[in-house]
């Protein structure tokens, strides 16, 4: 009868987004991880 929140954020989500647009988040993630993870890295390389 009723759906389960998680069951409902599932369907959502797939309805909001198609596969390449999940991909292209993902992307921006990891470049962004990558970019704030090598800043720190080079910041104490330079430091130390």
């Amino acid at each position: 009868m009723f759906d389960s929140l998680d069951e409902t954020m599932k369907k959502d989500a797939k309805e909001s987004s198609s596969n390449s647009e999940r991909m292209m988040v993902w992307l921006a993630v990891v470049a962004a991880s990558v970019l704030v993870f090598g800043g720190l890295y080079f910041g104490v390389r330079v430091l130390g």
